[in-house]
């Protein structure tokens, strides 16, 4: 995992105007969240079975997660990689696993060591840039 030092920490907005602005970067609402907390994620890069998402994670200062009214507080934001299993799932009886490739597996690597970890703190910094014009 590598930590970005960025001016989007401590920012504050509503989380459904922020979910529906920076839907048009491509974040996602991280499928972590809770009432209190969650993260928006974004694909930076991808290739077999190893994927390198920026995450930009929030708790909610007011009202709760599932509500659009809710107010968000921005954390840290980081670049982490996950890696998992290309090919067939043995426990698994489903077309996903038989075409060899499940998004719904768990990743055998969830913070995956990351090569040339200048070029990815860049290219993290470079979106949370982006990010951070959506909030301002």
């Amino acid at each position: 995992m590598l930590q970005l030092q960025t001016e989007l920490e401590g920012k504050m907005a509503y989380f459904g105007d922020m979910r529906e602005r920076i839907a048009s970067l491509g974040y996602s609402v991280g499928s972590n969240w809770e009432y209190h907390k969650g993260s928006f994620d974004s694909v930076l890069w991808r290739e077999e079975g190893e994927t390198i998402y920026l995450r930009i994670p929030f708790v909610v200062m007011e009202g709760e997660l599932d509500q659009s009214e809710a107010h968000i507080k921005f954390q840290t934001p980081y670049v982490i990689k996950h890696v998992i299993n290309i090919g067939l799932d043995n426990d698994e009886n489903s077309l996903t696993s038989a075409t060899g490739f499940n998004q719904f597996q768990k990743p055998i690597d969830k913070d995956g060591h990351i090569e040339n970890k200048n070029r990815w703190e860049h290219a993290g910094e470079q979106e949370v840039k982006k990010v951070l014009r959506l909030v301002q």
